[in-house]
């Protein structure tokens, strides 16, 4: 699942080394994030549509899966720690974590918007969940104000693959 952070348009690389690991990828973008992905490309990459919108009955359905939300922005964290399911990737997700799928998020967020107290209450929300939110020392640290457009290119997709891989047991790998 992409959200419209900075480095979205990089989210082949999540699913290259998802491929290579052996699973089967289904992208699922929120509106915002369609923008800023190549939509074509990934379809081509997983054999799948890239899904923005629920589908209609006939339609393929997406594969029952392990969960990896990337980048993660602050409105898609905020939303999902208070349940708020107005997209097709906040719906799956709130109902993933519910159903206690395997779910991890990968933020990509600014230091001023992980000082607000919202964004750390849901934080933690999500993780008194279980669900592993990969922010701090190890993991995922906000940057500056203005400075994300220097850090798409090292966004850490592979710290999700390897959390999933560690905690799933339906995990190949």
């Amino acid at each position: 699942m992409v959200c419209a952070a900075g480095p979205a348009s990089g989210v082949g690389t999540l699913v290259r080394l998802a491929r290579n690991r052996g699973w089967v990828v289904q992208v699922m973008a929120t509106p915002a994030a369609v923008a800023h992905i190549d939509v074509e490309a990934l379809e081509e990459q997983t054999g799948r549509p890239v899904r923005s919108q629920h589908r209609v009955p006939g339609d393929l359905r997406s594969p029952k899966a392990d969960a990896i939300i990337a980048p993660a922005t602050f409105n898609t964290i905020n939303k999902l720690a208070n349940g708020i399911a107005d997209n097709y990737v906040l719906d799956v997700a709130n109902e993933a974590i519910g159903l206690g799928v395997p779910t991890v998020i990968l933020p990509f967020v600014n230091s001023a918007y992980a000082a607000r107290a919202p964004f750390r209450r849901s934080v933690e929300q999500l993780r008194d969940e279980g669900v592993p939110v990969l922010l701090g020392p190890g993991a995922f640290e906000p940057h500056e104000a203005g400075t994300g457009a220097a850090l798409r290119s090292g966004f850490p997709w592979q710290l999700a693959m390897d959390h999933v891989e560690k905690s799933s047991p339906r995990a190949p790998g």
